[in-house]
């Protein structure tokens, strides 16, 4: 509904602009300020106002004076207010957000678009557990990923698995080198990679430490590891994939507590063996940009404006990340119509380069998107695993499970928890709120700024977070079992309570709900599908989660002021469970695209 709003406000404002004789590029839609009642306006004015050479308020009101309003579905009524042209949808307008909204579980979620994309994220090294600086990553990326499959997208997630570079062949080496005698600690958990981390640890420190004839030796020994892998020798892809795979299994672990899950985890060295690196290599060696310069294949890509070579291959002939990167974003393009990838803000050059040299191949980089993040710190400062410091991820879940748990235990009122909620229930609860406030708050955040992550913050009921977004869904469901079992029909739900069935239109009246809060709220419903094409086209999920937020200050304003099962009159009774029922499915579906759960009771 409100995609189709805007769609007729754009097409009403253009005809007047050009009846104006005035320029329609910029037509200035926006929502408009909180303390204006409007669905829709315009800040056209402001740019106009030099050229006609008059006052913007002036100008919005000849503005407003030639838009016609007839004819249109939703469109009703326009006016100003200062400066701005405001626009008012008719009755129309929120009876079928309504009616649309109310029996469908799945509201908010776009028609197919036959399109298929692959969302690459996280992608760490498997060297050790995934700690808490690279958390963005995962969190970011299964929301992309989310919000994409919302929009419509055929989506599939991949991790790309780094199994040919150096760091692996320092932990293959480490791993077949050293003994548990060797170690200096037990393993921080009980799970493949944090077993075996400590043979990496291990590996580094000796070639840091050891006397330089023990670490030359060592040296010839990893790099006969790499040349094994380049040369496609199936004994040395075999040792290293068994220290791939182990640790890769304790990370799928980890990550599947947040959860991140992925289709298909896609190994670096599958471009070395199948040879598409080396035809890469081979093409890049034929441009007018390669220079064999500092004893490397190089390529020179001033013409892009990037002022640092990217080197393709080494003198021995083996070759790079990046190179077989590039293999891997070929295959990307030739099995899905789009390509996006999650990096880290210290791979933006990278990431740069990659676009520039898959354009000098020839590819349609207009199919590649990145979304680029800084990385997550905790109040003491930037974190580390080279050495076994930092945080891992997993003990800040495990915290914010336990923190969670505090929180809703010492908050019994009835206001936050029903009186027979089990211990069950109370452990539930305690995963969903504090995993989800995790994920909510680094998901919230504009991914290029750098974020510190703050436990009061992230766990505040009152505040702009997980559970207080959560806490909005925990109460349209206790609203909801309410008038269940008061005998009023919910809607999407059969008469015996039995389930979710399809729902037709609604024996309801939403002219019915005439209180300023129960149709901000239903303004605010109906324009959740247009949040989620908005900020999939943007790849930006953090603008979900200030939906949520704007969306859960105007529930609650509804919840204050309009009462729902006991309301007197039957018609505004039914609408107001209609409307809590939208209410439900649009803050779950939002809540979803961020991988937030979204409680029953809280």
């Amino acid at each position: 509904m409100f995609r189709q709003l805007r769609s007729e406000v754009e097409t009403a404002l253009t005809a007047a602009l050009d009846d104006l004789d005035l320029p329609t590029d910029d037509l200035g839609i926006e929502r408009p300020p909180d303390d204006m009642d409007a669905t829709l306006a315009s800040s056209v004015a402001f740019r106009l106002a030099g050229e006609v050479g008059d006052a913007p308020p002036n100008v919005a009101a000849t503005v407003a004076a030639a838009v016609d309003v007839d004819g249109y579905d939703y469109l009703d009524t326009v006016d100003t207010a200062g400066p701005y042209v405001n626009f008012h949808a008719g009755e129309r307008y929120l009876a079928d957000t309504l009616d649309a909204a109310a029996p469908d579980a799945g509201y908010g979620a776009l028609p197919d678009k036959e399109t298929s994309v692959v969302v690459e994220h996280t992608s760490a090294n498997p060297t050790g557990p995934v700690h808490v600086g690279r958390a963005r990553n995962p969190i970011v990326g299964d929301a992309v990923a989310n919000l994409l499959a919302y929009a419509g997208y055929d989506v599939d997630r991949h991790y790309y698995v780094n199994d040919a570079g150096r760091q692996m062949a320092v932990f293959t080496w480490a791993y077949e080198r050293f003994d548990e005698s060797d170690l200096d600690a037990e393993p921080a958990r009980d799970r493949a990679e944090y077993d075996l981390v400590r043979y990496y640890r291990k590996g580094n420190a000796f070639l840091e430490e050891a006397d330089p004839e023990a670490v030359e030796a060592a040296e010839d020994e990893i790099a006969a590891i790499l040349q094994g892998l380049e040369s496609g020798d199936e004994e040395t892809y075999e040792r290293v994939s068994a220290v791939v795979d182990a640790v890769l299994g304790g990370m799928k672990e980890c990550l599947a507590r947040l959860p991140a899950e992925f289709d298909e985890f896609v190994k670096e060295t599958r471009f070395m063996r199948d040879g598409s690196t080396d035809d890469v290599a081979a093409r890049l060696k034929e441009t007018d940009h390669a220079v064999y310069e500092e004893d490397a294949w190089q390529l020179e890509l001033d013409e892009w404006g990037i002022d640092k070579n990217l080197v393709f291959l080494r003198s021995d002939d083996t070759s790079l990340y990046t190179t077989r990167d590039l293999a891997h974003h070929e295959w990307k393009f030739a099995n899905y119509d789009r390509a996006v990838t999650v990096l880290g803000e210290d791979h933006k050059l990278q990431a740069d380069q990659l676009d520039a040299t898959l354009e000098l191949l020839g590819n349609d980089t207009d199919q590649l998107g990145h979304v680029i993040y800084s990385y997550v710190n905790l109040p003491e400062g930037k974190m580390s695993t080279r050495r076994g410091t930092g945080v891992m991820l997993d003990d800040l879940l495990d915290e914010a499970i336990e923190r969670a748990r505090d929180a809703v235990e010492t908050r019994m009122d009835d206001r936050i928890r029903d009186d027979d909620l089990t211990d069950e229930d109370v452990e539930r609860i305690a995963h969903q709120v504090g995993i989800g406030a995790v994920r909510y708050d680094i998901v919230s955040k504009q991914p290029a700024k750098a974020i510190t992550f703050d436990w009061e913050d992230a766990l505040d009921f009152e505040g702009q977070s997980a559970p207080f977004v959560q806490y909005v869904h925990a109460r349209c469901c206790g609203i909801l079992d309410e008038a269940a079992d008061a005998g009023i029909e919910v809607p999407g739900v059969t008469a015996d309570d039995a389930g979710v069935v399809d729902g037709g239109a609604l024996d309801v009246d939403a002219s019915t709900l005439e209180t300023a809060e129960a149709r901000d709220l239903l303004r605010e419903i109906a324009r959740f599908p247009a949040a989620i094409e908005a900020a999939a086209d943007d790849l930006e999920p953090h603008t979900i989660a200030t939906f949520t937020r704007e969306f859960a200050d105007a529930y609650n304003a509804f919840y204050r002021e309009c009462p729902v099962v006991t309301a007197e009159d039957a018609e505004l009774r039914a609408a107001r469970v209609a409307l809590v029922a939208a209410a439900k499915h649009t803050m779950a579906n939002a809540l979803d695209v961020l991988g937030v759960e979204a409680p029953e009771s809280m």
